[in-house]
């Protein structure tokens, strides 16, 4: 009886049941981190799967047109989404596997010659081609590999992909070893430079291109954890006062000439 009362007699005051605020909050903040990822992945695909549905459902005749179908036979009206999406598929497919034959081969090659003799056309189809074939081809390396360089200036580093090896002219004329790195702007990865770098100035990492990804879309709050050995991790590969030496070797580097490059006379001098 005497944990019932306290000094005075009186009974003590009885404690507040029940979730407080703070709890509150996290409940809240923990159900939106769970669902609006997922809210917000399916509204973008609903909202592709539409874009797609109404771009092609509108071509076919309306005798084939499912709604059509089903409202005519069945007696029911219904919306049924995907179906472009998966007219589009299907037509893929059917294209690829004409153009396997050499019959196909043919006719592409045709179409080919007639857009390469159009002067705007065979430039952006050219363009277009190449960059398709290099992202989806099984052969290619292109975004495999993550990347530190240091940009915009020595010292600061930016999270780059390797896209390929420099070719043609431009690793001609450079002496280095260079390769083709892609950096990108955050929040939008599909913006960026198109970088030349010396294989050498670039720090390669061991995080999936998933996860290289992942890091520059959020800007640096999801960071993939390091899954190197500890005593890698315990050695760092560059550091400021590396930076500061590579800066002063740049300024100490003759500049190369260029055959054919015009001198301004403030160079000359």
């Amino acid at each position: 009886m005497s944990d019932e009362f306290d000094d005075s007699g009186q009974p003590p005051a009885r404690r507040a049941r029940g979730p407080s605020f703070g709890r509150l909050r996290n409940y809240f903040l923990t159900g939106l981190i769970v669902a609006a990822p997922l809210g917000i992945t399916l509204w973008i695909l609903f909202g592709v799967i539409e874009l797609i549905d109404n771009a092609v459902v509108p071509l076919l005749p309306p005798a084939y047109t499912p709604q059509v179908y089903l409202e005519k036979y069945l007696g029911v009206g219904v919306h049924i989404p995907g179906i472009g999406l998966v007219i589009v598929v299907v037509g893929l497919t059917a294209i690829g596997l004409l153009t396997a034959n050499f019959v196909g081969r043919m006719v592409v090659r045709t179409g080919e010659n007639i857009l390469g003799r159009m002067p705007v056309v065979r430039s952006i189809y050219g363009a277009l081609k190449q960059i398709f074939q290099t992202i989806l081809e099984n052969s290619s390396r292109s975004f495999r590999e993550v990347v530190l360089v240091e940009y915009p200036r020595r010292g600061i580093w930016a999270i780059g992909f390797i896209t390929s090896i420099t070719e043609g002219e431009v690793q001609s004329t450079i002496a280095d070893d260079v390769v083709n790195v892609f950096l990108p702007t955050t929040p939008n990865p599909t913006s960026g430079f198109l970088l030349f770098v010396p294989r050498k100035h670039l720090v390669v990492l061991d995080m999936t291109v998933e996860e290289g990804i992942k890091m520059v879309v959020s800007a640096g709050i999801v960071t993939p954890p390091d899954r190197r050995p500890r005593e890698v991790r315990g050695r760092p590969l560059v550091s400021t006062e590396g930076a500061l030496a590579r800066e002063s070797a740049d300024r100490a580097r003759p500049i190369p000439r260029v055959a054919g490059a015009v001198v301004s006379p403030s160079e000359e001098s």
